[in-house]
This record gives C-alpha cells, structure tokens and sequence, in this order.
C-alpha cells in the first residue's frame, strides 16, 4: 500500500496478516514510533521509506531478508547486536535517519548484499573488522560525522560495486588493500581530509570504475598517468586538493569519456541498474557551479572531468578535445598558461565550461562558435587579448562577468569595443550576395511579367486578322464618340460665353 496517505501513527490492523510475506508501505505518512509488537512478526520484506517514523529502531524479525527504513526520522544509536538479530538479513537501509552512535561491529559479520546507513548522524570509527565477504555490493557510509582511517579489512569486500565514504572526517591514506575490489564501478571518498599521492594501483585494478571522485581532500603529488587506463572512466573528479605538475596528455584518450556506454555496460548482472541495490545511488558534483546529487539514473548521462582548486601548471593538453562526450570540463583556479586549445569547438557535448582563475592568454578559438550545447562558460581571470566570438550557442551568454578581468577582450557583451576590426564570426553566406541575387530575381519577374501581358494583347492581334479589324474598328468609333461629345460641349461653352 505505497503512497496511500495514512497519516496516523503504524497501523494497527497489520498486527493481524499473520501470514503476511511483505509488508511494503512506503511513502504512507505514517508517522510516531514503530510498535513492539512488529518484532514478533515473521515476514521476510519491510519497507516503511519516506514515511514520518520517530522513536528508536526496535527489535525486527529474525527471518527479515529486506529492511528499508530510509528517509525517516529514526533517532538514537544503531544496536550493536543489530547482526545478530537478523542472520538471514540481505539488503539492510538505514540512511536519511538521525541515527547517532558508532557503527556496530556485528554488520561486519552479516552477509549483506548492501548496506546504506548514509546521512545520519553516525560518530566514531569505521569498524575494522570486514571478513571476506562476495557478496556485498553497496556500502555506503556518507554524510555522517566518522573519522579515523580507512580500514584496510574493506579489502575483504571483493564483491563490492560502490563504496560511498564522502562527506566524513576521515584521514589518512587509501590503504593498499582495496586494489582486491576489482568489481568497483563507484568510489567516492570526497570531501573527507584523506593525504598522500593519488594511488597507481588505481589504473590496473578497476577496470570497471566509472566513477572515481576524490574531491575536497588533502592528496597531492601529480596526477597519476595510471588514471587513464581506467578504461571505463566517465566522472573523475580530484578537484580542491593540493594535486601539482601538468595535466597528462594521456587524458584525452580516455574510452569512457569519448564513447557511449551504460553506467553499467560491460559490467556483470549483479550490479544490473533494475536491481535493488542501485536505486539510492547518490554522487554529487560540482557542475554549471551548482553542487547537484545525482542518482542512479542521472548518472547514465552525466560526463565529467574536473581538476578545479589544484596547483597544475602548463598548458591545456590538446587532446582533452578528443573528449567528444564530455558534458563538463572544470580546470579552474589552477595555474594554467598559454592558449585554449584551437579545436575546443569539437567537444560538441559540452554544457559546462569553467577555465576561470589561471594564467591563460592568446585569443579565444574562433571554434567557440561551433558550440551548441554550452550554457555555462567562466573565462574570468585569465589574460586573453583580442575579439569574443560571435555566432550559434556562444553568443547567448551575454553576462559580462563571463569574461571579467580580461582587459584586452573587446566585443559583445563588453562595453570595450574592438578597435577598426569586427568580431569574428561563424561563416555563414555574403548578405551582399544575398541581397544582389534577391534583386535580380526581382527584375526577373518584372521582365516576365511585362512581357506575358504585353505579348498576350499584341501577339493575338498580330496573328489574328479578325481580331485586330474588329480591335481597331472599336478603338475608331470610340475616338470618334470622344471627339463628338468634346464638340458639343465647346460648342456650348461658347454660346454660353456670347450670351453673358
């Protein structure tokens, strides 16, 4: 009974479906504290999301397969026998509560297929105790107030798809062992206060990744060329960390990021998009200089590269123009010098431009006018010289702070107008031509018309020797009717003239 509005606390009347197999009443409004009595139960699916539920957890079922009591109000600390109480628990989601208190140790023993206790409160460290465990396929831990290391027994988890870690205080560095996840398609450890270099394993280990966001962390060092043979790669993101050297060439040949894939093509069934486990994937990115969530199904479509807020120097690699699906690029507040790329205008999926805040210079690529997609650019700060592009998606962004402390831009939308030469523009056809052939067809149809109603009248009397005696005739006894009528009337208007 999904979506019907009950508003009023549990009802009561389940207590009797005694026989019960699935209980799913998700988005019900239902709201106060969950009833003792629902531990006695013995269904095996419970799904009570996006309701108004209050209170403590309480003691569920021994024979629960599912729990889903996501996006609730669920306050208090997590029981630490909580493993215990359900052995034969798969797919356990707690997150979007304002549950408090460490995370138990005895999950570490259940053989989960996903775990979500993601935006709570939680506090502590994350347990160091995973055993091997094939099976589970999500863990997400993110937006809790966890701190400490990353344990290294998180390598036992070799079936893992996803691993959530971002929005924590965690510290330290990536440990080694997590090279033994090679089934990972998303790791998110941003915003978190993680060091050390960028790690090389990364590239030979995940074949599958296609996520990697590390962003707002304390990593430095160079990016390793490692990252592009992630072959599966369409979201990396290492923005706001320490990252120095240039960007690597070898970025511009990603497969993942020019090719057309699935989120989980070419991956296995168990982390299929209709499968449970992937309907509360979360991964936020900075884009349009929005900071957006998407969920499972945005991340099919979304593209993105960002190295924003680092240390890089050097110049922009001209084969990141190879990206030909790449829906946002971010290399802003860098160190960045020389030109754009000439050819930038044949990333035709762009949406999302920021190269703000470098040092780079020369004139904007007149390939600016091949953009059809582009609704977000941020040239600011930087020392381009010479006319802004004219023509197609780029002349619709006529906010001025796109081009702010550029003193030698000139052109539209600047007030600062390009001395004796007009802006560049997309090549389109001479309004000249234009206008002479638009005048010639003109005379054209003039002339035609002249003489179809010229040769119409003369041609059939030339031709016609009945037709111009009888033409004439009339135009005689007219010229003569005319002429009688203008006699009479001077004749009467001298008569009248000797009278007076």
């Amino acid at each position: 009974m999904m979506s019907c509005e009950f508003k009023t606390e549990f009802p009561q009347w389940i207590r009797t479906q005694v026989n019960a197999f699935e209980i799913a009443l998700s988005n019900a409004s239902i709201t106060g504290a969950l009833p003792d009595w629902l531990g006695l139960m013995s269904f095996y699916f419970l799904n009570l999301s996006y309701n108004q539920i209050s209170g403590s957890l309480s003691k569920f079922s021994s024979s629960l397969f599912s729990l889903d009591l996501s996006h609730n109000s669920i306050s208090g600390p997590i029981p630490q026998d909580i493993g215990l109480g359900m052995p034969r628990l798969d797919y356990l989601y707690l997150n979007d509560n304002l549950l408090s208190g460490p995370v138990p140790t005895s999950l570490c023993e259940m053989e989960l297929f996903a775990l979500h206790l993601g935006r709570n409160e939680l506090v502590g460290k994350i347990p160091a105790c995973w055993k091997h465990n094939p099976f589970l396929s999500i863990l997400d831990l993110s937006s809790n107030k966890l701190s400490g290391v990353i344990p290294s027994s998180l390598g036992n988890l070799m079936g893992l798809g996803s691993i959530h870690l971002n929005n924590n205080s965690l510290h330290g560095e990536i440990p080694v062992t997590m090279n033994n996840c090679r089934n990972l398609i998303i790791l998110d450890l941003g915003d978190n206060k993680i060091s050390g270099s960028v790690p090389h394993w990364f590239g030979p280990s995940f074949l599958f990744l296609q996520i990697l966001r590390l962003r707002g962390n304390m990593f430095n060092g160079s990016s390793p060329p490692q990252l592009c043979s992630l072959p599966a790669l369409r979201i990396l993101d290492l923005a706001v960390n320490n990252l120095t050297g240039m960007i690597p060439d070898c970025l511009g040949y990603m497969k993942g990021m020019k090719l057309h894939k699935s989120i989980h093509g070419g991956v296995s069934q168990k982390y299929n998009i209709t499968s449970p486990e992937w309907n509360q994937q979360h991964v936020e990115q900075v884009v349009k200089g929005l900071d957006l969530d998407y969920t499972t199904l945005d991340l099919q479509l979304m593209v993105n590269l960002d190295l924003s807020s680092n240390r890089l120097i050097g110049p922009i690699p001209e084969v990141l123009t190879l990206l030909s699906i790449l829906r946002g690029l971010n290399l802003s507040h860098n160190f960045l010098s020389g030109c754009i790329p000439a050819m930038i205008g044949d990333m035709k999926s762009l949406e999302s431009l920021d190269l703000s805040n470098n040092h780079l210079s020369g004139a904007i690529p007149q390939s600016f006018s091949a953009f059809t997609s582009l609704s977000k650019l941020n040239l600011s700060h930087n020392n381009f010289t010479g006319p802004i592009p004219k023509g197609n998606q780029v002349q619709t962004l006529d906010d001025p702070s796109i081009y702010a402390d550029n003193p030698l831009l000139c052109g539209d939308p600047l007030q600062n107008r390009c001395p004796g030469t007009e802006a560049p523009q997309a090549q389109e056809e001479d309004t000249n031509e234009e206008s002479k052939l638009e005048k010639a067809m003109f005379y054209v149809v003039i002339m035609l018309g002249f003489a179809t109603g010229f040769w119409g009248v003369i041609g059939v009397l030339v031709y016609k020797k009945n037709w111009r005696r009888i033409y004439f005739d009339y135009v005689d006894r007219k010229t003569d009717m005319v002429y009688v009528i203008v006699a009479v009337k001077a004749a009467e208007l001298r008569r009248r003239f000797r009278r007076e």
